[in-house]
Order: structure tokens, then sequence, then C-alpha cells
């Protein structure tokens, strides 16, 4: 094959992976900016969780 054929080949395979590229990293931070702009988890009580207490026979903890 001439060299010229190539070299214009391997410039559309290159123009080609780039543009996927870039594609790809748009729709990443698409992505991210809307995880980013959801609603943070609600904090949660911690006086209404359960207690740990000592099992006296064992001696490990379990709720109580």
């Amino acid at each position: 094959m001439p060299p010229a054929f190539l070299l214009a080949l391997g410039l559309m395979g290159a123009a080609a992976l780039v543009r996927w590229c870039v594609k790809e990293g748009r729709r990443v931070n698409d992505e991210l900016d809307s995880v980013r702009d959801a609603p943070s988890i609600q904090p949660v009580d911690r006086d209404t969780l359960p207690k740990l207490k000592p099992d006296p026979q064992t001696g490990e903890y379990r709720p109580g």
C-alpha cells in the first residue's frame, strides 16, 4: 500500500478515537454532574438508634 494511503487511514482512525474519547468524557461528566446535584443523604438521629450493651455471658456487645 502506498504510504500516503496508510497515513490517511491512520489519521482517520486517530480522529475517530479522539472523537470517541471526547464524547465519553462528556457523558461521564454529565453523569457526575447529575449525581453532584442530587440531594444528599438525610442525617440520622442518633438517639433513635438502639444502644449496644455487653452480654454478661460472652462479653460481646449486642443491641439491647
